[in-house]
Formats: C-alpha cells, structure tokens, sequence
C-alpha cells in the first residue's frame, strides 16, 4: 500500500522534457570535452609551432577569459531572441570554430581561434542551464539538471584520456576537428527535439555599459588570479594590479547599477532573494574545494607515482564513476526534499573522502586512493547540483537569463580562483625548502588541506538553502 503511494507520487519526467533535455546536454559536450582535452597536447604544441610553454598556455587562458567576456553578452542575447536558435547558432559556431584551430597554421592564428572558440563556449555553458530551468519548471529542476550536468561529468574526467589518446594515436589536430562529428549529430537533433524560447523580455535595451564592465571584470579577476598560480604567491605585482582593476570596475558596476534601478544585465537586488545569495556564495566556495584539487591530484599521480599523463587520467576515473552513480538518485532528492539537506549531507560525504588525501604518500595503495576518490565523487553532484537548481528557485522568469549570467560568472571566477589558490599553496610550500620527496608531499599535503577546510566552510550558505517539508 505504501509502494504504490510512493509509485503514485513520483511521477516520471515527461518524455519531451526528458528528450529536450538530452539535446541541449549533448550541444554541450563538445566545449566540455575541449576544455579539458587540450591540456594534454600543450607539450606537442610547444614543439610544433616552435614556441615556449608561456606563449601556449596563452591559448587556455585566453580560452577561459573569452568564456567569462561571453557570459554578459548571452544574457542580453536571451532576452532578445528566441533561446533555441542562439543556442543552436553558438554550438555550430563552436564545430566550425573548431576546424579552424585544428587548421591553425602558426602559434598566433591558433591563440586567436581558440579565443573564438572559447567565446562560443560561454554562450553554450550560460544558455545550457537557463534553457534547461526553463524547460523543467521549478517542480522538476533537480532531476533535468541531474540529467543535463552528464556532460560536465564527462568533461574533466574523460577529456584526458581521450585526449592522450588522440595525441599518442593521431595528432593534436584530431582534438579539435573531434568536435565537428559531435556538433554533426548534436545539431539536428537540436533542431527537431528543443522548443522554441521566447525571448525573456524583448522590450530589453543592450546593456553596453553593463556588459562591457562585467566582461573587463571577469577577464581582469581571472587573469590576475592566474599571475598568482604563475608566481606562486597572491603577493606579486601583476596580481595586485589585474585584481585592483577588477575589484574597481565590481564598485563601478554597482554604482552604476544603483544609479540605472537594477535596469542591468545583472541586476544587484538579485542578490536579496536568500535562496540566490546563498547558492553563489555556496557555488564560488565549492568551485575551489572541488576544481582546486582537480589540478593537483593528476600531479600528485605523475611526480611521486610516475604515471604518463594517460595513466594520470585513468586514476581519476573512480571519481567520475562516484559522480555518475549518485547524479540520478541526488536529482529526485533535490525535488523531493529540496537543496539544503542534500548539500550538508554531500558535504559530511565529501569532507569523508577529502581528508584522506592529506594523508597520502606515494607509498599508499593504489585500491585505497581509487575508494577515497569514488567516495569523494559521490558527493560532487550533491554539492553541485542543489546549489545551482536553488539558485534560480523562486525567480520569476523575466528573472532567468540575469542569475544565469550571475551564475555562471560566479563559477567561472571560483573555479580560476580555486585552481590558482591550491597551486600558489602548493608552490609556497614547497619554497626554500629542499627538493626531498617527503618535502614535495608536504606541498600536496596542504593543498587538500586547503580543500577540506573550505568544503567544512561551505555549511554556511549550506544552512540558507531552501527546503521542502516532506509530504507524507
């Protein structure tokens, strides 16, 4: 009898959500698997186009600060136009983006195209999760975000691997021209199965102050957050400098925010909804507890196990298999006992299979790294997932392209800040003292410290979330 209560109250998602879903995740999984993929191909890129590791390692960057200039400008893009053909336009943009760095004939036409690239990205990442808000209403949120987050899984953990692959088997190119296969089957699908979006609010005006000032702050933060990993301290004059600059245009954008009545591309009076303070503080501390350690654990596996880069990205995999378990079940959860309780509980998880790793030695066995890994796997999705559905819950729908521009400029700079912080910790500490193996885990040994402590600090805005009261 209670079975059949249970049966009768959860209703399963409506096939069309369920496939318009899908289709706006797979437009998604050619940036995510770009991102990552690249990394592995930056030593053939140094010796191919002749140049030094700085001037390559413009082409991330570069890619990551196009992204955070992209994410203003979709907001007002949604407002104006119908959501499905921007989205659309922005992956076939990425696919075609995509054959031109893979064509790219010298170190500057490939930094240039990946800037595109990366432009093209922001649309598709900002665009993703309003579209997806929108197609599941507010009842539904969790189990379509759940669904629709897949690629973001697969991003950091497959794109090494395959992107080791393609460099050992092929070359760096194939990386890129990859992402044409996927946009070809991504594109027509789109097409049949996503619905038509309204434009949010037509009557919008291009918010050219606004968005110039938030992108220059973005790409300013970033980069400055960035000099700090180089340098291996916050303390250092380009970090200063880039960081003052972005801090200074945040105070001009309030100012004039104050002045034009939240008449902006991101309004400040989102901030007094509790459920949406609360998910960005939430989201920009997770994106370093999380993305930080992302950095180091492949480092970790290479310096002191003296793994191949390959061999790096197969120990992560129980990680990501922790993830894709608990994606499903964490996205019922959401919807049925709201976001709160699902944070604080994938945290107590998470702080289970973060505070191992400060322990670890390069003697450690292989099998217990890969449980603390999976253990910590299976409570991303839990901190993740509750914090961006919460973020737009109680928002009316006028209100859904300004948080994810809110949102996704919020991640953008905790996963720059989380990468830069865990690298600069783990260079500070390894400075001035001597070059000994027990010395170099000492490094890696506060990073996940580091980890840990701002997981515990993510209760906080954990404790603001909203709930639901459990219908029995």
């Amino acid at each position: 009898m209670n079975m059949s209560k249970v049966k009768a109250k959860e209703p399963a998602l409506p096939k069309e959500m369920l496939v318009a879903a899908w289709a706006i995740a797979l437009g998604a999984i050619a940036p995510m698997l770009d991102s990552t993929m690249v990394n592995i191909a930056i030593d053939q890129l140094t010796k191919d186009f002749n140049t030094t590791l700085d001037i390559v390692q413009w082409s991330i960057t570069g890619y990551v600060l196009a992204l955070a200039i992209a994410v203003p400008v979709s907001g007002w893009l949604m407002n104006k136009c119908n959501g499905k053909k921007v989205f659309i336009g922005a992956v076939i943009a990425f696919g075609v983006v995509s054959v031109l760095v893979g064509a790219s004939w010298d170190i500057s036409s490939f930094i240039f195209f990946r800037l595109l690239q990366g432009f093209s990205a922001g649309i598709i990442t900002t665009l993703m999760s309003t579209l997806l808000v929108q197609t599941a209403g507010p009842e539904n949120v969790g189990k379509v975000m759940a669904i629709v987050s897949t690629p973001m899984i697969f991003g950091p953990i497959l794109g090494p691997v395959i992107g080791g692959f393609i460099v050992q088997g092929a070359s760096w190119h194939w990386i890129f021209f990859i992402n044409v296969f996927i946009v070809l089957i991504a594109a027509p699908l789109m097409m049949k199965k996503i619905p038509d979006f309204e434009p949010f609010d037509k009557d919008s005006k291009l918010d050219v102050f606004g968005i110039i000032d938030l992108s220059f702050m973005s790409a300013a933060l970033i980069y400055g957050i960035t000099k700090a990993a180089d340098h291996a301290s916050f303390n250092n004059r380009e970090t200063i400098l880039w960081v003052g600059m972005g801090l200074a245009l945040a105070v001009i954008y309030y100012a004039y925010n104050r002045i034009r009545k939240n008449q902006t591309v991101l309004p400040v009076n989102l901030f007094t909804h509790k459920s949406f303070t609360a998910a960005s503080i939430g989201l920009f501390l997770a994106n370093i507890a999380v993305m930080g350690p992302m950095i180091i654990l492949p480092l970790f596996f290479q310096n002191f196990r003296h793994f191949t880069a390959i061999e790096a990205a197969l120990a992560l995999i129980p990680q990501g298999v922790g993830m894709l378990i608990t994606r499903p079940l964490i996205g019922k959860m959401i919807d049925q006992i709201g976001a709160k309780y699902v944070v604080l509980v994938s945290l107590v998880v998470s702080l289970i299979g973060s505070i191992p790793l400060i322990f670890i030695t390069d003697h450690t066995s292989m099998i217990w790294i890969s449980i603390v890994l999976f253990i910590r796997g299976t409570s991303f999705g839990g901190i993740m997932l509750p914090l961006t559905s919460d973020a737009y819950t109680g928002l009316d729908s006028k209100q859904l392209p300004q948080a994810g521009v809110g949102i996704n400029m919020i991640e953008n700079l905790g996963s720059s800040f989380g990468s830069a912080v865990i690298a600069t910790v783990v260079a500070a500490a390894l400075q001035g003292i001597q070059p000994t193996i027990a010395n170099g885990l000492k490094g890696y040994h506060t990073g996940f410290l580091v980890s840990a402590v701002v997981l515990a600090v993510i209760c906080i805005p954990g404790l603001f979330l909203t709930h639901k009261k459990s219908a029995s």
